[in-house]
């Protein structure tokens, strides 16, 4: 009985430590307005558990470091379910990921891209950034 106890746990266990472990957040904190220091900014609202923002999360990983010293990332996984996470989802009426809201150095938002998109459009924007 109790063999098959601890094997009806560890079925359920198992999934849902992956799960825990595989949405953990491991990005870029979330920056505040105070901190941006009036500089562009890329908001990355993504998901662990989304194909297409595994996608620009690869496209990032490999043009985003020129822009690293004059663009602030900030990466939100929509699956924390913290305050601050909720807030920004609502504020930017964020309804699908990936979304990626770039705000220029007044903090306006000059462009939405909903979805994945091919890395030389991405390169395109972010040199458009000011």
């Amino acid at each position: 009985m109790k063999k098959n106890l601890i094997t009806i746990l560890l079925i359920f266990a198992v999934p849902v430590i992956a799960y825990m472990a595989l949405t953990r957040s491991n990005a870029t904190t979330a920056q505040t307005a105070e901190n941006t220091a009036n500089k562009p900014q890329v908001i990355k609202f993504t998901s662990a558990m989304c194909l297409d923002c595994q996608k620009m999360n690869q496209i990032f990983k490999e043009i985003f470091p020129q822009y690293e010293g004059a663009i602030i990332l900030t990466e939100i996984p929509v699956q924390d379910s913290t305050s601050f996470t909720n807030s920004q989802i609502e504020k930017y009426n964020v309804t699908l990921v990936p979304t990626i809201i770039l705000l220029d150095s007044t903090g306006k938002q000059v462009k939405r891209i909903e979805g994945a998109i091919e890395k030389e459009e991405m390169e395109s924007y972010l040199k458009g950034l000011k």
